[in-house]
């Protein structure tokens, strides 16, 4: 498990997606779930995994792994369930290699191009690290989900 508990503004954790790592904000992060059982169901959404009961709470599992590299995060070992910023604060969760480690740095605003879901960049050692947006990834998601569904316009 990881202890967020006294996170601090500058606390992320950093977890691995295929050959890039990313960062969450610490504070958002509720825990590092063990492998439970996924509960997968029909859904037209490619980016919804299942879900996971944590706590007596239904908690979705997307596929974070596809939406940022491209390749499907299914099977790893761990969920790494956290808060999405917003009033309600929803549960989601992401399967993670069990992986993560905390670091503390400042977040740098993002320059050139990047995805709406960055957030910033931290800069642990050499290495230049995203700092994800996970509600702004999900919705990025949800919306490519939702435009994919529409029928085509016909002529």
């Amino acid at each position: 498990m990881i202890a967020t508990e006294n996170a601090t503004r500058d606390s992320f954790v950093l977890l691995r997606m295929g050959t890039h790592r990313f960062a969450l904000p610490a504070g958002l992060i509720a825990e590092l779930a063990p492998p439970v059982k996924l509960h997968t169901f029909p859904h037209r959404s490619k980016s919804v995994l299942g879900a996971i009961i944590r706590r007596r709470r239904i908690v979705p599992v997307y596929d974070a792994g596809s939406l940022l590299s491209g390749k499907s995060a299914f099977g790893q070992q761990f969920y790494l369930v956290a808060r999405c910023a917003g009033p309600e604060k929803e549960l989601s969760a992401i399967p993670v290699s069990g992986e993560c480690e905390m670091a503390t740095g400042e977040v740098q605003p993002v320059s050139g191009e990047h995805a709406a879901h960055v957030a910033g960049t931290l800069k642990i050692g050499e290495d230049s690290i995203e700092v994800l947006d996970l509600a702004a990834l999900i919705a990025s998601a949800s919306a490519g989900t939702a435009e994919s569904a529409q029928p085509e316009a016909r002529p």
